[in-house]
């Protein structure tokens, strides 16, 4: 696969929105998705938020492996990075994010104290990649469907401010992608998710990619819904749902195309169950 270009427009002033309001914000609330923490990282939000304390909001915890979630939790945080991991449509996400901010916050808010200055409410800017759950993040806070969801990318456009309570204030950004991604890993991982249009990369490579993550990490997923015999081949293995599903064309050839789309859409779907397509300290 090669480097895949894919800037829009749009997402080159979101950047430069998001650099000329950094000053205005005392924290970034980073969010990724937690099957794949490291390919929905966005390099160019390092750059853009510098040495600003982060909250890295791992999401979608309820379609992620919680060992592998746990083990991440633990690799991403450090001195200026606090990580937690969130089902942003069930857990109490204002009550999370509040106590997470403060607490990181919590030295500045003691150094305003001892000079003698009332601490104002905390600035966070909500930044991620496109279909890591910021819109989903914003209506939670909201308490009603003011960001447009959909499980495709682009969707927030504009810069917007929410006082979620007197201890916080949210300044959401549109979802950026970088100009390219040079591990070719990171684009099947962006697209089983969903993350980047299915017509970017080609539904072949995408899936004969995550059969070989499947067989090697989650062998039992596999033959669980698909009710076959496992080998090492993903190809013979897409022959064998195929087979199992009576995926079949004249002449009983197996119908791939239809195959290839039915168990993207049951990954997608989460109907394999909870997996990370990354794990911690994994060599890539």
């Amino acid at each position: 696969m090669s480097n895949i270009q894919w800037f829009p427009g749009h997402m080159t002033r979101a950047k430069r929105d998001m650099q000329e309001n950094m000053k205005a914000v005392d924290m970034v609330i980073e969010l990724r998705d937690c099957r794949i923490p490291e390919s929905s990282r966005n390099p160019m939000i390092d750059q853009i938020i510098q040495n600003k304390p982060r909250l890295i909001v791992l999401s979608k915890k309820d379609k992620g492996d919680p060992v592998e979630i746990e083990k991440w939790i633990q690799h991403l945080s450090n001195e200026t990075t606090t990580v937690i991991a969130m089902d942003l449509t069930k857990d109490p996400v204002i009550a999370s994010l509040t106590s997470a901010c403060q607490k990181i916050m919590q030295p500045k808010i003691d150094r305003m104290i001892r000079r003698g200055i009332r601490p104002r409410a905390i600035r966070a800017m909500v930044c991620g990649i496109p279909n890591v759950g910021k819109s989903t993040l914003i209506n939670a806070v909201a308490k009603k469907k003011i960001a447009e969801t959909a499980d495709r990318p682009g969707v927030t456009r504009s810069l917007k401010w929410m006082k979620l309570n007197k201890n916080l204030e949210l300044l959401d950004t549109p979802g950026i992608l970088w100009p390219k991604f040079e591990d070719q890993k990171v684009g099947y991982h962006l697209a089983i998710t969903g993350a980047i249009r299915d017509q970017i990369l080609p539904m072949e490579d995408i899936v004969r990619y995550a059969l070989e993550r499947l067989i090697k990490e989650y062998p039992d997923r596999l033959s669980e819904r698909y009710k076959i015999e496992l080998c090492d081949d993903p190809d013979e293995v897409l022959r064998r749902i195929a087979a199992a599903r009576n995926f079949l064309k004249a002449g009983s050839e197996a119908d791939i195309k239809r195959t290839m789309e039915v168990f993207l859409n049951e990954l997608r779907d989460d109907r394999l169950g909870c997996i990370c397509w990354e794990k911690a300290n994994e060599e890539k």
